[in-house]
């Protein structure tokens, strides 16, 4: 399968509504949308052509030293896999990419929400590296784990 994962731009964004249903959560749309413009947000999109099966966020700023610390860690947002696409490797592939991003940009660490219930999610990340439980507790959404991951810099495996 033929793919490519894309930089998404703030024109483009009401196209994810492909892969989530964005009428059922619009303040989160929104709040997504006005990340993006601002430049908070960097939207990565698995696209096979031109059809949006993918998406994931590197977030700068969370307001929640868990989630992003400047110039250290950033947070991945929002990975999600169309219905209809998931158990087929996609989500992996911009995990990776994403995971890419961030260690070109010079950050050590990145992190991700899960629900505890979401155990494919949840392996699927810890195979990614994000093997370290920084807070386990719940929000309105219901139980879930911050995840860490420590990334694997040239200048961290050089470090003894």
């Amino acid at each position: 399968m033929n793919y490519e994962i894309i930089e998404l731009k703030p024109e483009d964004y009401h196209k994810c509504a492909n892969i989530w249903d964005m009428t059922q959560r619009p303040e989160m749309a929104k709040r997504f949308y006005d990340e993006l413009v601002s430049g908070n947000r960097e939207i990565y999109v698995y696209s096979v052509n031109g059809e949006y099966l993918c998406e994931g966020s590197i977030v700068y700023e969370q307001n929640d030293p868990d989630y992003s610390v400047p110039g250290r860690r950033v947070y991945l947002s929002r990975m999600i896999v169309k219905d209809g696409c998931r158990n087929r490797g996609i989500g992996g592939i911009l995990i990776d990419y994403i995971i890419c991003k961030a260690i070109t940009m010079g950050y050590k660490e990145i992190t991700v929400g899960v629900n505890k219930d979401n155990e494919g999610a949840l392996r699927l990340f810890q195979r990614k590296g994000f093997d370290e439980i920084i807070f386990d507790g719940e929000d309105k959404y219901g139980p879930y784990y911050k995840l860490l991951n420590r990334l694997k810099t040239h200048e961290t495996e050089e470090t003894p």
